[in-house]
Parts: structure tokens; C-alpha cells; sequence
């Protein structure tokens, strides 16, 4: 009897132990995002203060590649073949001028600088995405055209998780509101933690059950499918934008979250895989940090973005553009280090015909929109200074506008085009109203200060505060510099 007692009090001093630490641990919410640089202290809630505030980026990919003559580089005095049908206006600052059918962001071009020149070899939609989304201008022979893999490059997201110290319950990174697709081929490659293993994959947050902002290809235009694409409400009412559920990586979990019951529901159910796992440790922390995120208020606020003021939600524009910028900006302010937001899948900037219309009517009133309501919101809470806001594609698009396909677009468009394309950049430290580098007089070549791949994703480390010399590893422990280049010059001060 005696025996029994002292082993029942054993059973219990060992589980009481254990909450303790899995309490202490709930910062590592899910496993995720990896624990920072080598030697540094074990992610926790009671984070000591960095010697300097850790900066926050947020990425936005407008997949598809959007064109530079339509946006930010505008060539009003080019051939009538090469300019279009847009007009330049005048930004904040002398000098800059964008797209007329972007007059919010004209607006405030004191807040935000343009790169002109950024360039790279890769013209085709995967390749070019691995590039841009990995920061590296050779594509590696293992490459697998949307596959995919282990062996792939850590994408910039996930890179800047495993290397900037966790300050929160959430995870150091996030990728939202959807993995990007081919709409013909698959998932692309590049956009995962590859070498860097499964468990340093950013926190993918699914929000949407359809395609994210994307166009048709049957020709059937206007039918975009996009939030109030049509102007009717029933639109916005039937396109579900709700978080969880959650979406996490395969290989992540021993077992995998299933079915659309509720989050505790599903940790009871695995209780006995946690008895039986071969690391206990990480499952009670996955359980109580799945408590912890859940419970947290702070962090429901910010997936509840639908919710929001109807102020907000004008501001931002109530459709899915607007949601996921919200929804990035109040992950910031929760303490995410670094969210990659995908404006659009299934190539909605990929404007092989109907190019013109599709821009004025579906794509640019709401990325303005949206993108202004997160410059003034960051500005307006503080946070802009520590965070850097960049926004590009996989490419820019042909000098020339061609008529490729008649028989499926009404009207023309331009090509795929990576020597050129033009990169948006404000917070962060970026020295607002500047232009850093050139094209030539049709857009299609850089002609000063040309950038990379390897310059952009320095310039993202850089912002975050990582050190210059900082490096990550693969599964079997080999060393992989983070910087594989400088950052952009000139643009920050």
C-alpha cells in the first residue's frame, strides 16, 4: 500500500512537472517556425529583450507576375505597342509617377520607394517563383517543376522564421491565405522550409474555399473570380474567408489534425498518441500551445478579421485582398516576425490577354486600396518604422503587347518577362520617395543599379535584424549562409 502511494505520488509530482514545462513552452506553439539562431536560448514566454526592436516584414507576392509598364514603371513616350492604355500621374513626389488607376498609393509615396531593376533569368512561372520566393537567381538541378521536395530551398519566409527569435505565442513566420497552384500543373515549389525540414515550415493559415483572387482562362470574361467581383453582396457572403481552420505542414505532426471538430476536441482524442510518442515533450507542448493560441485573445483578434469595424473593413475593402492584409498587419502587431501574404493564386497577374480591363476593374482597385489602408494603419499604430512592406512578383511582363491567344482573350496582353521588373518597398527604415535604379526606354532591361534575387532577400534578412553572418542548417547539420548577398543600396537609412 505503501509502495502505491508513494508510485501515485510520483505519477503525479512527474505530470505536475510536466504542465509546468509545457506551460513554459507554450511559445513554441505548434512546433513551428524553428527555435531561432544556434545557441540561442529555447523559445519561451519570458523572452529577454533584444538589444534592438525586432523588426517585422510583411511580403506580398502577387503571383502571376504583374507588369512594370502598368504599374510602377511606366513608359508614356515609348512605342504605341509597348506603353498601353494606362496613364502616368503624378505621386506625393516630384518626379515619381505610377499608374492612374492607382491614386491611393500615389498618394502616399512618401511612405514607400520603388526598385526599377530588379532582374533574373527565370521566365516561366515555377522557376520564376522558386527564384523570388527562395532569393536565389540560379535554380538548383534538383528542381521539380511544381514538386515540391525536401531537398528544395528554404523559401525567404521560412528562413526568417528559423532566424528571428519568437515573441509571442504565434510562430516567427506565416504564409496566408492559401499555398500558391498552377492552375494547370500543381503547387509550386519554393514556397515550403525544404533543406531547412518540416519542422521549421511556416504556419500556413487557409482561409479561403475558393481559389484566391484568380481569372478565368476560358476567355468567359468578365467571369474573374474575385470578391464582389460583380458588385452584389451575395458575392462577399458565399466566399468563406475563416480562420481555423489550420493547416499545418505534412511531416509536421506524428498524427495529423483531421476532420472540422473543434481544436480540443482533437487534442483529446490524440492523448493516448502523446503517451505512446517517442517524444512526449513535443506533444505536450504542441497541446498546450494549441491551448494557449486558441485562448489567447489577442490572437483571435487578429484571425477574426471579418469581424472588424465596418470602418476597417471600408478601409482595407471588404473582400479578400483586404481581409488578408488586415489579417497580416494584426499578425504583426500579435508579434509574428515575418507573414508572406499571396495577392492572388492561379496566376491572377499572369495578363496574357484582357490585360487592360483586368487590372482597371478586378486587380488594381483593390491591391491600391488595400495596400494604402496597411501603410496608413502600420503608420498610424507605430509600427511602419519596424516594418517593412514589399511587394512584388515572380517577373515583370513583355515591352511588347501581343494578342497571343485570340480564340481565348477578347483583348491582348503581355508575356512573362524576368530580365525587368519593378519592386515596391516602404516601412522598415526604407527612406520613402525614391526610385533606386532604371530601365531602359521600353522597360525590358535594367540600365543602373541592377538587383537580384540574392539583393532582394538580403534586404528582407537585413530588415529583420539578422545578423550578416548567421547561417541555418539542413537535417544532417550542414551550414547554408543566410545573406548571399547585399542588401538593396541606398534604400534603407
Amino acid at each position: 500500500m505503501t509502495g502505491s502511494r508513494k508510485g501515485w505520488h510520483a505519477v503525479q509530482a512527474f505530470d505536475s512537472r510536466r504542465r509546468r514545462l509545457v506551460q513554459r513552452g507554450a511559445a513554441a506553439t505548434l512546433g513551428l517556425a524553428g527555435g531561432g539562431a544556434a545557441g540561442q536560448k529555447p523559445p519561451g514566454i519570458d523572452l529577454p529583450t533584444p538589444a534592438r526592436p525586432i523588426r517585422s516584414v510583411i511580403y506580398l507576392f502577387l503571383t502571376g507576375g504583374p507588369s512594370q509598364h502598368d504599374t510602377f514603371d511606366m513608359k508614356p513616350e515609348g512605342p504605341s505597342d509597348y506603353k498601353g492604355e494606362f496613364q502616368p500621374i503624378q505621386t506625393a513626389t516630384p518626379g515619381i509617377h505610377i499608374c492612374e488607376h492607382l491614386p491611393l498609393l500615389a498618394a502616399r509615396s512618401k511612405r514607400w520607394s520603388l526598385v526599377r531593376s530588379l532582374t533574373h533569368s527565370e521566365s516561366g512561372h515555377g522557376r520564376g517563383t522558386y527564384v523570388m520566393l527562395t532569393g536565389t537567381g540560379v535554380v538548383p538541378t534538383s528542381y521539380r517543376e511544381n514538386k515540391p521536395q525536401p531537398v528544395d530551398l528554404p523559401s525567404i519566409t521560412a528562413v526568417a522564421g528559423n532566424r528571428t527569435r519568437r515573441r509571442s505565442l504565434l510562430p516567427t513566420s506565416v504564409v496566408l491565405p492559401e499555398k500558391l497552384y498552377h492552375s494547370n500543373s500543381g503547387v509550386y515549389s519554393g514556397q515550403f522550409a525544404g533543406l531547412l525540414g518540416n519542422h521549421n515550415e511556416p504556419w500556413l493559415i487557409e482561409c479561403t474555399d475558393k481559389p484566391h483572387a484568380y481569372h478565368d482562362y476560358s476567355g468567359a470574361f468578365p467571369n474573374y473570380l474575385f470578391n464582389l467581383h460583380d458588385g452584389v453582396a451575395s458575392d462577399k457572403d458565399n466566399w468563406t474567408f475563416a480562420v481555423p481552420h489550420l493547416t499545418l505542414q505534412p511531416g509536421m505532426l506524428q498524427q495529423r489534425f483531421r476532420g472540422r471538430l473543434s481544436l480540443l476536441e482533437q487534442m483529446d482524442r490524440q492523448r493516448g498518441a502523446f503517451e505512446k510518442s517517442a517524444n512526449p515533450a513535443q506533444y505536450g507542448r504542441l497541446r498546450q500551445g494549441v491551448a494557449a493560441l486558441m485562448s489567447d485573445a489577442e490572437v483571435r483578434r487578429a484571425f477574426d478579421v471579418r469581424q472588424a469595424p465596418a470602418k476597417t473593413l471600408e478601409r482595407y475593402g471588404d473582400n479578400s485582398f483586404g481581409w488578408s492584409l488586415l489579417m497580416a498587419r494584426r499578425l504583426v502587431e500579435a508579434g509574428v516576425n515575418m507573414v508572406q501574404v499571396n495577392m492572388g493564386n492561379f496566376g491572377s497577374w499572369d495578363l496574357h490577354g484582357n490585360n487592360f480591363p483586368l487590372l482597371k476593374n478586378f486587380l488594381f482597385p483593390p491591391t491600391d486600396r488595400a495596400v494604402s489602408a496597411l501603410l496608413d494603419d502600420l503608420e498610424e499604430s507605430g509600427l511602419l518604422q519596424d516594418t517593412l512592406v514589399v511587394m512584388a512578383g515572380e517577373f515583370g511582363r513583355t515591352p511588347r503587347i501581343y494578342n497571343v491567344a485570340p480564340k481565348i482573350y477578347k483583348l491582348p496582353g503581355r508575356d512573362h518577362w524576368a530580365p525587368c521588373q519593378s519592386v515596391f518597398f516602404a516601412g522598415g527604415g526604407v527612406s520613402g520617395g525614391q526610385v533606386i535604379g532604371a530601365s531602359d526606354r521600353n522597360g525590358a532591361y535594367p540600365t543602373a543599379a541592377p538587383q537580384t534575387p540574392e539583393n532582394f532577400a538580403a534586404t528582407i534578412y537585413h530588415a529583420l535584424g539578422i545578423p550578416r553572418d548567421a547561417t541555418w542548417q539542413d537535417a544532417s547539420g550542414r551550414p547554408y549562409h543566410v545573406y548571399q548577398a547585399s542588401p538593396i543600396a541606398g534604400l534603407m537609412s
